[in-house]
């Protein structure tokens, strides 16, 4: 096949599965392993070279830790936490909302996003048929909390475990430049949720004392499980903190707390492997193949030539470009394929243009992609949970009923993004200066002194 001919194929094949992934008549695993085998089919990707565009480090990162939450929910350890803020919330029903909201943030971080609504959800729904009130508040606060509370670390959305993977970021990385803002956005979100639906949540004293009723001491199935699962789990969580400092990916250390886990536990592993959620996984290597086509291809230089011309090279509209982009893109479409084909973009940006530090655009990538998730009921993976799993206990949420609720308020996270980023690059920018001026400075007074010492050898030699 012609190069022109190659260039057109692979940018067909990759709309096409786009299509199909956004679309759903398909199952996007199905549609990404389609994609992938077509490029590789055709000649476009080698297999040696399909294997080096699938990022194992992002597989066995995810696999990991789902086997790890996997084991630790047989524990009902999440039930218990979510039953103990309803009480720890008197049972009033905007408290509890507050309160599930923030479990489900933290959880979303340590753990990951999917993950958490997964647990949450169920319990969600047994507390609203306790206090007789409408269920789909709960509902869009927990994924609007799922998705910001995600963003805040390096396993908390599959974005940021991409984004990690490709430019070895750590977890410290994600905490330091990306908690601050989350947990602003956080706070504006939840208080402008509390104020929306406070009217929609009214209910009987007689129905709150149901949820004080609730004994989350009964949600606990296996306390010598749980003292293991949160032992491993803490270790593995240090592990992430440290991992930079140890030179380990974070693959292996998510794969080894997984290990560690299976061993002290003495599961059957056929049993935990069920955990593994394999059409993620198997979505996950079709799509980095396809996406590869696009960079065997030349495309996805062609793109990030044309952005830099657009932005002049200069790394604060780039940055702001990419946040926008990211955020609008990622509310209409699936932000995981999205973040696969802004990845090599990126790179190229700055091999192409020389932009030394990509720090600042990765940033901007995480922020919009993450946050970007939660404008519509399609824009994350965690979004399409909840919807489906209401819709099989009969409450259906809406494409509109979602969006403009949500839309709205993640355009609002993303201006304090966007305020956050300025600032981020006003300062590393004031500190650069600083440090410059500072070296020349210190290099004037050495030559300056240095000059002083040699005058009298030089006044000698005259005469």
């Amino acid at each position: 096949m012609q190069a022109d001919n190659q260039v057109i194929f692979a940018t067909a094949v990759f709309l096409i599965t786009y299509a199909f992934i956004v679309s759903e008549k398909i199952h996007r695993a199905v549609a990404a392993f389609c994609g992938a085998a077509l490029v590789i089919l055709a000649g476009i990707v080698s297999e040696e070279a399909a294997v080096h565009y699938v990022d194992f480090n992002t597989i066995g990162l995810l696999i990991g830790m789902m086997i790890i939450v996997g084991i630790t929910r047989q524990t009902g350890v999440f039930e218990f936490l979510a039953i103990k803020a309803a009480r720890g919330a008197k049972g009033e029903p905007v408290r509890i909302m507050a309160s599930l909201a923030l479990i489900t943030a933290v959880l979303s971080a340590l753990l990951d996003n999917v993950t958490t609504v997964l647990l949450i959800v169920p319990v969600t729904f047994a507390i609203a048929r306790q206090l007789q009130v409408n269920v789909i508040p709960y509902l869009i606060v927990e994924i609007m909390a799922s998705n910001i509370g995600g963003t805040a670390t390096l396993i908390g959305d599959p974005p940021n475990i991409m984004i990690g993977s490709a430019t070895h970021l750590g977890f410290m990385d994600f905490i330091i430049n990306l908690t601050p803002v989350v947990v602003v956005i956080y706070v504006v979100t939840i208080f402008l949720l509390k104020l929306i639906y406070s009217k929609q949540l009214a209910t009987r004293p007689e129905l709150m004392n149901n949820i004080m009723a609730m004994d989350e001491n009964a949600e606990i199935k296996d306390h010598v499980l749980l003292k293991k699962c949160l032992t491993v789990l803490g270790i593995t969580i240090t592990g992430f903190v440290l991992h930079q400092f140890v030179h380990l990916e974070s693959s292996v250390i998510a794969l080894t707390g997984a290990a560690l886990l299976l061993l002290v536990t003495r599961m059957d592993p056929e049993h935990a492997f069920q955990a593994v959620e394999w059409p993620v996984i198997f979505f996950f290597i079709g799509l980095f193949v396809v996406v590869g086509a696009l960079e065997e291809v030349g495309v996805i230089e062609a793109i990030a030539s044309f952005a830099l011309e657009v932005t002049g090279g200069e790394l604060l509209p780039a940055g702001l470009l990419i946040l926008w982009l990211s955020a609008i893109a990622s509310a209409f479409v699936d932000n995981i394929p999205f973040v696969a084909t802004m990845i090599p973009l990126i790179q190229d940006m700055g091999r192409l243009g020389g932009i030394s530090d990509l720090n600042f655009l990765w940033w901007s990538l995480s922020l919009g992609a993450c946050l970007g998730g939660n404008g519509t009921i399609i824009g994350a993976s965690a979004n399409v949970v909840v919807i489906g799993m209401a819709e099989k206990r009969g409450v259906p949420i809406t494409f509109m009923a979602f969006f403009k609720v949500a839309f709205p308020l993640m355009l609002m996270s993303i201006v304090i993004a966007m305020l956050y980023l300025m600032a981020w690059y006003v300062l590393h920018s004031t500190v650069a200066m600083l440090a410059t001026l500072a070296v020349g400075i210190l290099l004037a007074l050495v030559l300056g002194r240095s000059g002083k010492g040699k005058e009298p050898a030089v006044h000698k030699t005259g005469n």
